[in-house]
């Protein structure tokens, strides 16, 4: 299947379940994050419901073979809002075939639409192949660290 046939679009419902197989292909290489389908379900249903959100998928025949998430977010440093990608992941069999890039500009001008002024994420540190494509497509390092608490 050539590249023009992979239609990048908004997730539905109904691809909550291939897209719960992609994250658990991303979050096996992210050492922060657990492997709990009930968990990814309920957070890919909640975005889909979200106003502030989106979740792309890019479909190849009747397959979801990638994803990415965005939300915004208000920025007081930015005084608008801002973009916070997450979950960019695309099948291993359809990598390099530019899916990612369209998946992040669809994401990014989706954000821009809506005035954000700044896009942000996060990558593993030790997903170096993560890391490069994001410098590829413009993103930079910054001297910001994540920190995380979790209240169960």
């Amino acid at each position: 299947m050539k590249l023009n046939e992979v239609k990048i679009r908004p997730a539905r419902p109904g691809d909550v379940a291939e897209m719960t197989a992609l994250l658990k292909m991303l979050f096996s290489i992210e050492a922060d994050f657990l492997i709990d389908h009930g968990r990814q379900e309920r957070g890919l249903s909640l975005l889909l419901k979200s106003p502030s959100s989106l979740v792309l998928a890019a479909e190849a025949g009747h397959q979801v073979v990638g994803m990415v998430t965005g939300q915004l977010v208000i920025s007081t440093s930015e005084g608008a809002p801002s973009l916070w990608a997450e979950d960019l992941v695309v099948d291993p069999a359809w990598r390099g075939r530019g899916i990612g890039r369209r998946l992040m500009e669809a994401v990014a001008s989706w954000a821009q639409e809506r005035g954000a002024t700044r896009l942000q994420l996060l990558v593993d540190q030790d997903n170096e192949s993560g890391q490069a494509f994001h410098r590829r497509i413009g993103y930079q390092l910054t001297r910001m660290i994540c920190m995380r608490k979790h209240e169960e």
